[in-house]
């Protein structure tokens, strides 16, 4: 199997694990609160993400060996996951949710883990990305380096994005955030559909 690289590991990550999708819901979140708020708000949601994908790159092949699941099959069920993810991102439905500004800020914190983070930055897609891109690399440090620094560098991505995100939409509109969520759309489907071919050629040797 040809050795991964770190920017193949980062460009896969910024396909699925991207979080143009929540940042609508983000926004809508901050609104009415202290600056101060605003920014535990983005803290709370980008240390979820980070450790969403740490524990899928260091849990996720032990729980398949647990449940006797072979990697092929995974590779597969990921794949679907990701065309899922994919189909939704190319309609760029906006998430909706009622929001009341007189809420608890803990309540908001729930809400900054829970669809904000996930799933909608770093879902089942993501998770199945992370742990498709462990497998072989448990007697490898440097892959093990390579895609935790690709997992780290996607954290400071995703936390400068939810940050600046009025930045970000005020530059792009409602055309350039659709356009851009299609582009990771597309990418997402192509990865899937990639996922499934490996997961097929591996359980159907006699189709390589």
């Amino acid at each position: 199997m040809e050795e991964l690289t770190f920017q193949h590991y980062l460009l896969g990550l910024i396909a699925v694990a991207n979080n143009i999708p929540a940042i609508p819901l983000y926004l809508e979140l901050c609104k009415g609160r202290s600056l101060q708020e605003q920014h535990k708000l983005c803290f709370v949601a980008t240390l979820t993400s980070f450790i969403t994908m740490t524990l899928a790159m260091f849990t996720g092949m032990a729980i398949l060996d647990f449940f006797d699941i072979s990697i092929d099959a995974f590779r597969m069920a990921g794949g679907l996951l990701l065309l899922n993810t994919g189909l939704g991102m190319m309609k760029t439905a906006k998430e909706e949710v009622v929001l009341d500004n007189a809420e608890s800020f803990s309540k908001l914190l729930s809400t900054a883990i829970i669809p904000i983070s996930i799933p909608l930055t770093t879902g089942a897609g993501t998770m199945s990305t992370v742990i498709l891109f462990t497998e072989n690399m448990s007697h490898s440090h440097t892959l093990q380096f390579k895609l935790l620094g690709a997992i780290f560098v996607m954290t400071l991505i995703i936390y400068f994005s939810f940050r600046y995100s009025p930045i970000i939409t005020r530059a792009l509109k409602d055309t350039g955030m659709d356009v851009l969520t299609k582009v990771f759309g597309l990418i997402t489907l192509s990865l899937g559909i990639q996922f499934i071919l490996s997961g097929i050629k591996g359980a159907f040797p006699i189709l390589k």
